[in-house]
């Protein structure tokens, strides 16, 4: 199956790869760079303008398992987030509107780095199932220490006018046991 399980065992049928340098990968990899961007920049209006109204935003749980047991180490049926749309941007307007958000007030300063990006044609022209990894920096208030958040995100891309709207999103943290104290940020 692959292709990160055709994107999270909720996706159309994957297909063919994209090259690596095709007009549409480098188009979809400057979305990933410029999500990034929107996000440590704390732009997240902006960032939820580039949501799908049909979006399903996902973060399993995972379990350490021996070498025979590694296809049940993602735990889909319990999750650190599982948002839609509504849910999304009811949190963006907490962060950004409101003065209940404390876990994030004031923000942590973060960085995401988005590599090793994949993007493969789907059964609909214009949707694109894309996997990458993430590794993520996490600072709050004036502490010495960061965290270090790392995974893979299995995303499905829709073209909408000249870019892209964020589908569907799951990603897959390397750790089992988080090193930081709470996810009010978005992956």
């Amino acid at each position: 199956m692959s292709a990160a399980q055709q994107v999270a065992e909720n996706a159309p049928v994957i297909g063919n790869p994209i090259p690596v340098g095709a007009e549409v990968y480098n188009r979809i990899v400057g979305f990933l760079y410029q999500e990034a961007t929107l996000l440590d920049t704390i732009r997240l209006k902006e960032w939820g303008a580039t949501l799908a109204p049909d979006l399903v935003y996902t973060v399993p749980l995972r379990q350490t398992r021996p070498m025979s047991q590694q296809a049940q180490s993602v735990i889909r049926t319990v999750q650190h987030y599982h948002d839609n749309y509504r849910s999304i941007m009811g949190r963006i307007m907490r962060l950004t509107e409101t003065r209940s958000a404390w876990a994030e007030d004031p923000p942590s300063r973060t960085r995401r780095m988005v590599s090793n990006v994949q993007v493969f044609a789907t059964d609909k022209p214009d949707e694109f199932a894309v996997v990458s990894y993430l590794l993520l920096t996490r600072s709050r208030f004036d502490f010495p220490d960061m965290d270090l958040i790392s995974g893979e995100r299995n995303d499905l891309l829709r073209v909408d006018g000249e870019g892209f709207k964020l589908v569907r999103r799951e990603v897959i943290l390397d750790q089992a046991v988080l090193g930081t104290p709470n996810l009010a940020i978005f992956l």
